[in-house]
């Protein structure tokens, strides 16, 4: 064990069906610590977490705890908290009709009777130890995020945790809220407490950190001291591309010209209630524009502002120079926006209805339900689209949740393009799907642009981004931090401009 470790985790080895989540990853914490765990989507952070708390059993490997020599055995959730680990997770998971008191205190008492005056006496001091802004005998519910979240990490304070998780417990919180957790996890550091902080904002990880351990592929990259690794190799080593090696790598594939072309869209200080910073954004006509960004940096939900998938807040959006109201997908589907979004099974396919209904359905919402297309005129929309994207279908009646992931991406693709959209959407559109299908996406993206249509392109991976995209909206911690085009659109701008160093 190493010396003043509370927790170490050695050799885990994670599979699942095909997957292999964990590869003989190593995690050490320190007592009174604040350590971060970074990564990409995939990279097995949360894996890590489920085995360590009990969620999930490890294939192979050990968990030291509080530097004793034998490991210790984690079947469940209990077990772990019986040891000291407690987690606090994004989504509260108290009660929010009960008290603060009786939230703090549900399950622990092993009593026939509670003594009620005791419980709220017990639970005011640990608020004021902890200087929460809450008395114990206040409706959960009525406490801001905040104030909940801070509940709970004092819930688990008091139960003796001596390694506290914190998983993207910010996600939800203003600034003013930020501060103020980590004031408490602060206070909690110096107390001795190891904590992990699962997050993908960069600049509180360089606020309130010490250490920094990257997993990518479920695989350890390395662990790190907060001073020697600077933002710039933080986005290096959680995207997998090295700094000496940067090549531009965009395609000699022609993106549409846009020299003279208006604006299709334009929006300013476009706010909605997902948490985003004011943005201001415009696309051409026959541009590929795109917003990229770590996972959590803001992307999808600026494009979900655009389409009034979220709800707007604040900002005006115009059209070809005129002011439109936008707060509804209906709204901007009527203006010849179409959005494919990042999570095709929640929020795309409609999974017991066939590929000709999925196909249609848009185009049918726009038309309204009470003017159904005919059987031989929702076939032709069918078969013809079915053809123009070579989606592997046994036939238009073959429900869609039987096709492969990349057939059913083609499915949603045709859904929007048979509204004939100015201005389309995609995000996400190659996750999860084979390299060739990735390809005839790409493809088409260019295609339409060169025919002049506009569109907005998001992924996971630069490269694709780099190929499609002739101007890239950088995002960072949920507000707009650059803008690349020309000699710029490289991979070296784009990780600078992530961690704080581009233009």
């Amino acid at each position: 064990m190493k010396e003043n470790a509370v927790l170490e985790m050695r050799h885990i080895h994670k599979s699942f069906p095909g997957v292999r989540a964990l590869q003989d990853v190593d995690f050490t914490l320190c007592k009174g610590e604040i350590h971060a765990l970074m990564g990409e989507n995939g990279a097995g952070k949360s894996t890590l977490i489920k085995v360590l708390t009990g969620v999930y059993s490890k294939d192979e490997g050990d968990i030291f705890m509080d530097g004793h020599e034998s490991a210790v055995s984690i079947r469940s959730p209990q077990d772990a908290q019986d040891i000291g680990i407690s987690t606090v997770y994004q989504e509260i998971t108290l009660c929010p009709n009960l008290s603060v008191a009786e939230n703090m205190y549900i399950g622990r008492s092993k009593k026939m009777a509670q003594n009620w005056k005791k419980m709220n006496a017990d639970a005011d001091a640990i608020l004021k130890q902890l200087d929460i802004p809450a008395s114990a005998t206040q409706q959960l519910g009525s406490c801001s995020i905040a104030v909940q979240q801070m509940v709970a990490i004092a819930r688990a304070v008091d139960m003796d945790c001596k390694v506290l998780i914190l998983d993207e417990p910010t996600s939800s919180l203003d600034e003013n809220e930020v501060e103020k957790l980590f004031g408490l996890m602060r206070d909690l550091k110096k107390r001795g407490v190891g904590i992990i902080f699962v997050t993908h904002f960069l600049d509180q990880v360089y606020e309130v950190c010490d250490k920094i351990t990257v997993l990518r592929d479920g695989k350890l990259v390395g662990e790190y001291e907060i001073e020697n690794l600077p933002r710039v190799q933080l986005v290096s080593k959680m995207l997998g591309k090295d700094m000496d090696d940067m090549s531009d790598i965009r395609s000699e594939a022609e993106v549409y010209d846009d020299k003279g072309a208006e604006p299709v869209l334009e929006a300013e200080g476009l706010v909605s209630n997902a948490g985003i910073k004011p943005f201001d954004f415009y696309i051409k006509k026959g541009e590929v524009n795109g917003f990229t960004g770590l996972l959590g940096s803001g992307r999808s939900e600026c494009v979900r502002a655009i389409f009034g998938a979220d709800r707007v807040v604040n900002g005006k959006v115009k059209m070809h120079g005129k002011s439109v109201n936008i707060s509804k997908p209906i709204q901007a589907m009527k203006h010849g926006i179409a959005y494919l979004p990042e999570d095709r099974k929640v929020d795309g396919i409609i999974g017991d209805l066939s590929v000709r209904e999925n196909i249609i359905i848009a185009l049918q919402v726009m038309k309204g339900f009470f003017k159904p297309f005919t059987k031989a005129q929702a076939y032709k929309f069918a078969d013809e689209y079915i053809k123009l994207l070579d989606i592997k279908t046994a036939s238009a009646d073959t429900p869609i949740k039987s096709l492969s992931g990349g057939n059913q991406q083609k499915v949603i693709v045709a859904r929007w393009l048979l509204t004939h959209p100015e201005y389309l959407i995609l995000d996400e559109p190659t996750r999860g799907i084979d390299v060739g299908t990735k390809v005839d996406i790409q493809k088409l993206v260019l295609k339409l642009a060169s025919e002049g249509m506009s569109i907005t392109f998001i992924s996971s991976e630069t490269d694709e981004m780099l190929r499609t995209c002739s101007r890239l909206i950088v995002m960072r911690d949920r507000k707009v931090v650059g803008e690349l085009s020309g000699d710029d659109l490289n991979q070296q701008m784009i990780m600078s401009t992530i961690a704080g160093g581009g233009r």
